[in-house]
């Protein structure tokens, strides 16, 4: 196959793509610099400039591009970039896909499990609402951009990934400076859920899904067992053989640091099922957060 991806560059494109092609399948990366590779095409997602000889000839894209949502303090010009490299990005892609004659057959668009709000100890599968809130709201207009991809007949795929476990990068990264000092501590009560995935899986989930024609719409991209965040932080102390802090940190400690992205990814949880995967039969590599983490430690 011939694959686009945006956000190549990012801790799960570059693993997409690594994986593509050890493959042996053929990979596009759009990129919003200047061109460096052979294998890269130029797109301005907010401004809505794609060329369309850089779909031509694909048969799916993966569409992985967006701002973190925990890489600077939210205010309100950052949660503007949030939504416009979110929404804006995604409309841009799916509108060019939709006016391509031949096109690609399959969309695979990044979303994320924060489209059910907090869910509290209520497990949530695909079916489940629209929760409430920023984020559940940016991932609903996230999903909503590339109805002109669906409405062309693409299989649109919206991939609700949880919070991915990588050594190398994303949330995980981030506090196993403070684990490795043996500072680690459950956040606010500990009782909110993470629902999570290894980074080998969600590569192996996404994998999954180019490949089954029969899927499309919303897919929960998380492991099959999500843990309190009590369970979380414990499970990283051990496969680090490191203590946690007897307490944990205060949620007013943690919104004073992190301000409302606290409030919103921090202290609230979702207990999300990946029932259609698993319905579908893809095989989890790392089903508990024990072999994710020994797995991507």
């Amino acid at each position: 196959m011939t694959i686009a991806v945006t956000g190549s560059s990012g801790l799960l494109g570059s693993a997409l793509v690594r994986a593509l092609r050890a493959e042996g399948h053929e990979v596009r990366r759009l990129v919003r610099r200047e061109p460096a590779e052979p294998d890269e095409r130029f797109w301005d997602p907010i401004r809505g400039l794609v060329d369309p000889a850089c779909l031509e000839g694909v048969d799916a894209v993966v569409h992985l591009a967006g701002a973190g949502i925990g890489d600077r303090r939210w205010n309100e010009a950052y949660k503007r970039e949030l939504v416009d490299s979110r929404v804006t990005g995604t409309r841009t892609l799916a509108g060019a896909l939709a006016a391509l004659d031949g096109g690609p057959a399959a969309l695979l668009s990044s979303s994320a499990i924060g489209f059910y709000g907090d869910t509290g100890d209520r497990p949530v599968d695909e079916s489940a609402p629209a929760g409430t809130g920023f984020l559940a709201g940016l991932a609903r207009r996230w999903e909503e951009a590339t109805a002109p991809a669906e409405e062309a007949g693409l299989r649109v795929v919206r991939l609700r990934t949880g919070v991915v476990l990588s050594g190398e990068g994303g949330a995980l990264a981030k506090v196993l400076p403070i684990f490795k000092m043996g500072a680690g501590a459950a956040l606010g009560t500990g009782r909110q859920y993470v629902s999570w995935i290894s980074l080998p899986d969600w590569v192996g989930a996404v994998r999954f899904l180019l490949d089954r024609d029969d899927l499309s719409g919303p897919v929960n991209v998380t492991a099959p067992e999500p843990v309190t965040n009590a369970e979380y932080t414990a499970a990283i102390a051990r496969a680090l053989h490191r203590p946690t802090m007897p307490l944990t940190t205060p949620r007013l400690a943690l919104r004073l640091a992190l301000g409302e992205f606290a409030e919103e990814a921090v202290l609230a949880g979702q207990r999300v099922i990946p029932r259609r995967l698993l319905d579908a039969g893809y095989g989890f590599a790392h089903p508990t957060v024990g072999d994710a983490l020994a797995a991507v430690l």
